[in-house]
């Protein structure tokens, strides 16, 4: 059941994370080690693993890694990858299916990372629980850990208009979810803010099931870094 113009939970990371451990299981359920996903994204996903690789042995970080089954197919595709959920649960259930690869629980409004360290940032359909006045604090993170040239690839449900949905119940489970619907645009411009470049927007149009747009978001922190934390286009 879907409340639209429900009041935000204020302590929307506690509710995310309660919510997700609920789902798990059936979550997981939902993506079995063969990624089945559309080949758009499965092409998108790639050029960003090239990119990534070209720049370096600098490790990517999946946030909202999930069951893992994403990561894996970034691990597969000769990326040095690790992987970060906010459900603790879900950590647990990807360790299994995956234990060759390493996961952990964190927050993306708060990464436990030290600053410089990654070579790329992946997050598929996580950055849609996070509310309007937070993604500022989630995106300057993204700026934070990532190493100059290191890439950002972000995917979402997308649209013409923008809002918010809350989910009360999924797979036979009570819980509390929050889903925001962006326009490129508006994340485009925050990524900016963030000291972000863009590099490459991508929406594709829904497919089988889906009933929104979904939107990839490609950028890149500057390779150089000028006193500002800007890039430096000086001569």
């Amino acid at each position: 059941m879907s409340e639209p113009n429900a009041d935000l939970n204020a302590d929307f990371i506690d509710a995310t994370r309660s919510s997700y451990d609920a789902i798990a299981k059936e979550y997981a359920e939902r993506f079995p080690a063969d990624l089945d996903i559309s080949p758009v994204d499965l092409a998108l996903i790639a050029a960003f693993a090239e990119l990534v690789k070209a720049g370096g042995s600098a490790p990517v970080a999946d946030l909202g890694s999930g069951p893992g089954h994403v990561t894996a197919h970034l691990r597969g595709l000769g990326v040095p990858v690790f992987g970060v959920d906010l459900s603790p649960r879900m950590v647990t259930l990807a360790r299994e299916a995956h234990p060759h690869l390493r996961f952990h629980v964190g927050s993306m409004t708060s990464l436990d990372l030290p600053d410089g360290t990654l070579g790329g940032i992946m997050a598929l359909y996580s950055v849609i629980h996070v509310p309007d006045d937070h993604l500022p604090t989630v995106f300057a993170e993204f700026h934070r850990t990532l190493v100059p040239g290191g890439h950002v690839l972000l995917c979402f449900q997308s649209g013409d208009d923008a809002g918010r949905m809350r989910l009360t119940e999924r797979f036979g489970h009570e819980i509390d979810l929050y889903y925001y619907w962006r326009t490129p645009d508006t994340v485009s411009a925050l990524l900016a803010e963030a000291g972000l470049e863009p590099v490459a927007t991508t929406v594709r149009e829904p497919v089988d099931d889906e009933k929104r747009p979904r939107a990839f978001l490609l950028a890149r922190k500057p390779s150089s870094i000028g006193s500002a934390g800007h890039a430096d286009v000086s001569a």
